[in-house]
């Protein structure tokens, strides 16, 4: 029987997209391209794959909500993948890895309330300086690694940090073409609009006429809450929000040589507060920056549904 998906659930659900920064400032450990998926290759580094999910698990567990395990697959697309030595052989079977590895993690939480979702990434850096692509490219380019997950145990698929219309509706297309349950999770700069201006709620409107509402919902993540506060609108389409721990734009981020952690309290509050004015978000979680710290703060002062 299929599992409650969370626009379908009483209760809310907990998601950790921060295991990047998490992975190369608190364990040290070198991510080329920032990619995480290589790390399947060593058992040692499994295992820290897992334990960040285990430690979610725990966490929503205690708290009484469910939780999303996102498999490392956000980079394993060809474009990506290619300078780190993944052809398309290869790329299918780390996809098809990353999310059994996930399934472990959920096999031994018991629990039903625990989803697992394969991350898609957008074809290239979201916030590099180039053309976009056109929606029916992206449809070709995202049923590729679609394809690989589509005989997965996988619940849904996420598709985080996109910022390009056209590629965000593409990406949908091609998960609708076979029949894969999509959430669509869009990315702001510091005005709460798109790289090209796009205020979000209209970026939302858009992609859904494209697409016949064919995504389950939308979020927003790799932003902190003081970026899209009021960017939500109370849309009934934005049913998650994945914040990062710092107020930096991602130009900044992306010069850091240091973590900026944040408050994670003041991330909870912020949290609780956008989501008492957004009472349609079903999701939420942490995004870079973020840890267990995060999530534990967001988790005592969000109500469970």
């Amino acid at each position: 029987m299929p599992r409650a998906l969370p626009h379908e659930s009483d209760k809310r659900y907990m998601v950790y997209a921060g295991t990047g920064t998490d992975l190369i400032f608190n364990h040290h450990i070198e991510l080329p391209g920032f990619a995480s998926f290589p790390l399947l290759e060593n058992p040692e580094t499994r295992a820290l794959l897992a334990s960040q999910m285990e430690d979610l698990v725990r966490l929503s567990g205690d708290m009484g909500l469910g939780c999303i395990l996102d498999a490392p697959t956000w980079m394993a697309n060809a474009d990506r993948a290619a300078p780190l030595g993944y052809d398309p052989v290869r790329l299918v079977d780390v996809n098809r890895d990353a999310v059994a590895l996930m399934e472990d993690v959920r096999r031994a939480s018991g629990r039903d309330d625990v989803l697992v979702s394969a991350c898609i990434g957008p074809r290239f850096d979201p916030y590099a300086d180039i053309p976009s692509m056109s929606a029916e490219s992206a449809r070709r380019y995202h049923s590729a690694q679609l394809a690989a997950l589509k005989d997965t145990s996988v619940d849904l698929v996420t598709a985080y940090t996109f910022n390009r219309l056209s590629e965000a509706a593409g990406c949908i297309s091609a998960a609708r073409d076979i029949d894969m349950p999509i959430v669509m999770s869009l990315v702001v700069e510091t005005d709460g609009c798109l790289a090209d201006g796009t205020k979000l709620v209209d970026a939302v409107d858009a992609i859904d006429a494209e697409t016949d509402g064919a995504a389950l919902f939308f979020m927003v993540n790799c932003a902190h809450p003081l970026h899209f506060a009021e960017a939500l609108d109370a849309h009934p389409r934005l049913m998650g929000i994945v914040s990062n721990a710092s107020s930096c734009s991602h130009a900044e981020l992306d010069e850091a040589e240091t973590l900026d952690e944040g408050d994670p309290e003041q991330l909870g509050r912020e949290t609780a507060e956008i989501i008492r004015r957004n009472p349609s978000i079903r999701v939420f979680g942490g995004c870079c920056g973020t840890d267990m710290r995060h999530l534990a703060s967001m988790a005592r002062e969000v109500p469970a549904n």
